[in-house]
């Protein structure tokens, strides 16, 4: 009787051990879901987040297939991203952006130092168009169809290497 009792801490040890060796050896996932994917975008407009451009309603995103990017002046990530966002933006990439609780002075310095790839921006003071369309942070990136739905949804920064990704989502989903 007193035997097992011996035996028991190592059985445990040796199931977690095994449990821990199987939940290492499954494939990575780094795809995050998102209920918002095929869902229209929610009705908004916002104002202008900078004077040299205009601001973004929902409406303007129908029509043909585009990037919307949330972004923000105090976004570290948003910096690394910029380079990308002009490369798409120099292959043809029509680039929407939400700026998200910023001011548009900071606004206008972020663009003025990093580039300006976007055609409009709206200011989103408040995080509402934000998570309305199912962002948690900024960076992040949707794909939108030209009937103004989420097609796909890139959270994180777009680094050199998901500019193709994008590329072949907005060819995708143009039709």
């Amino acid at each position: 009787m007193n035997r097992w009792r011996l035996w028991l801490p190592l059985a445990v040890f040796a199931g977690f051990l095994a449990l821990a060796g199987a939940m290492l050896m499954r494939p990575r996932d780094d795809v995050v879901a998102s209920a918002m994917v095929g869902q229209p975008l929610p009705d908004f407009t916002l104002r202008p987040a900078v004077t040299d451009r205009p601001g973004l309603a929902s409406r303007d995103l129908v029509g043909r297939p585009r990037l919307l990017n949330i972004f923000a002046s105090w976004c570290v990530p948003c910096i690394a991203e910029a380079p990308q966002l002009a490369r798409l933006a120099a292959r043809g990439v029509v680039i929407d952006g939400i700026a998200i609780r910023d001011r548009p002075e900071d606004v206008a310095r972020f663009l003025a130092r990093y580039g300006n790839p976007y055609r409009a921006i709206g200011a989103d003071d408040v995080s509402a168009v934000q998570l309305a369309i199912g962002s948690s942070g900024v960076p992040e990136t949707f794909v939108i169809d030209p009937a103004g739905r989420i097609a796909y949804q890139h959270i994180g920064e777009i680094r050199a290497e998901d500019v193709d990704k994008l590329l072949k989502k907005l060819e995708e989903d143009g039709t």
